[in-house]
C-alpha cells in the first residue's frame, strides 16, 4: 500500500508536532518538509520530524496533503505561489487568524483549501520544540467550510480526529473576533506585563520575588515575535477592541481601589471567578 504523503511548510512547533502526532498514530505517512531556515531543515531531519527535506514548492504539489504552519502573511503568500493543484490534493493551513487568509486563497484552488486553527501551542519555537501530544484533547476551529470540497473537509477532520482533536466549525469572521479576546489579547498583555516588570524592577528583584502567578502570566511572553507581530496586524481591528475592553475593565479596578471602595470590588472580582465555572 502506498503511503500518504504529507508536505510540512514551517517545520518549527506546529508542524513539528503534527509529524509526531501521525507518526504516533499511523505508519502510513510520508513527511517532506520545506523551510526558509537551514538548521531548522537539519534539525527536523535529525529528528525524524520528516522523511526529506525539499526547496521547492512543485515537490509539495505531488503531496496527498500540505500543511501550511508558517506565519500568517507567509501562508498566504504561499497560497498564492502554489497555482493549480491536483483535485483531491488537500491544504491545510494552520494560521491563528483566520479571514484574510479565507479570502485570500486563489479562488481556482479555493477548494483544495481548509482554513484551521488549532487551539494549541507553547512558548517555545522551532524543531526542537515539537511534541507528540501538542494536539490532543485540544479543540481546532474549521472555518468556512462551504469554501472546502467535500473531500478535503473530510481528509481534514478524520485527520483531526486521528490525532484526538475536537472540532469546532465557524465563520472566519466570527473565528477572528473570539480569538482576539480569547488567544491575541493575553498575548498583548503577557508582552505589556513583562515589558512593565523589566523596566521597573532588577533583574535580582525580579527573580527573588517572581512567584507562579507572574511566570503563569509572563510565560507567554517568550512566544515567537515574529509569528505575533503577523497575527496582531492581521488581527488588527479584533486585537484593538479585545484591548479596549481589557483596559476598560482594568480602570474600573483602579478607581475602585483608589476610592477604596472593597465592597464593589470583591463584587467584581467574584463576577471574574465565574469564568472558571464555565472553565472548569
Amino acid at each position: 500500500m502506498a503511503k500518504i504523503k504529507v508536505g510540512i511548510v514551517g517545520l518549527g512547533l506546529m508542524g513539528g508536532s503534527l509529524s509526531l502526532a501521525l507518526k504516533k498514530h499511523s505508519k502510513d505517512y510520508y513527511f517532506i518538509g520545506l523551510d526558509h531556515n537551514e538548521e531548522h531543515c537539519s534539525q527536523a531531519l535529525k529528528l525524524g520530524l520528516v522523511d526529506e527535506i525539499t526547496t521547492s514548492l512543485e515537490t509539495l504539489k505531488t503531496c496527498d496533503i500540505i500543511f501550511l504552519t508558517i506565519p500568517v502573511d507567509g501562508i498566504i503568500a504561499v497560497a498564492k505561489q502554489l497555482g493549480s493543484l491536483p483535485s483531491k490534493c488537500t491544504v491545510i493551513d494552520l494560521g491563528s487568524t483566520k479571514e484574510k487568509i479565507s479570502l485570500s486563497i486563489p479562488s481556482e484552488i479555493r477548494h483544495n483549501f481548509v482554513a484551521a486553527h488549532p487551539m494549541t501551542g507553547t512558548e517555545k519555537f522551532g524543531p526542537t520544540a515539537a511534541v507528540e501530544d501538542l494536539y490532543t484533547d485540544k479543540v481546532v476551529v474549521l472555518c468556512d467550510m462551504k469554501k472546502s470540497g467535500k473531500y478535503q473537509g473530510k481528509v481534514a477532520k478524520k485527520l483531526f480526529s486521528d490525532i484526538g482533536m475536537n472540532i469546532v466549525c465557524m465563520g472566519a469572521k466570527e473565528h477572528d473576533r473570539h480569538a482576539a479576546f480569547i488567544s491575541h489579547m493575553p498575548h498583548a498583555l503577557s508582552y505589556a506585563l513583562a515589558n512593565s516588570v523589566i523596566k521597573q524592577e532588577d533583574s535580582e528583584s525580579i527573580i527573588a520575588l517572581a512567584g507562579g502567578g507572574f511566570k503563569d502570566m509572563s510565560r507567554i511572553a517568550k512566544s515567537s515575535p515574529n509569528m505575533w507581530e503577523d497575527i496582531f496586524k492581521q488581527n488588527k481591528s479584533n486585537v484593538l477592541e479585545a484591548i479596549q475592553t481589557y483596559q476598560s475593565e482594568l480602570k474600573k479596578c483602579q478607581k475602585m481601589i483608589e476610592n477604596e471602595e472593597w465592597d464593589t470590588l470583591n463584587v467584581w472580582m467574584r463576577e471574574a471567578n465565574t469564568l472558571h465555572d464555565i472553565l472548569d
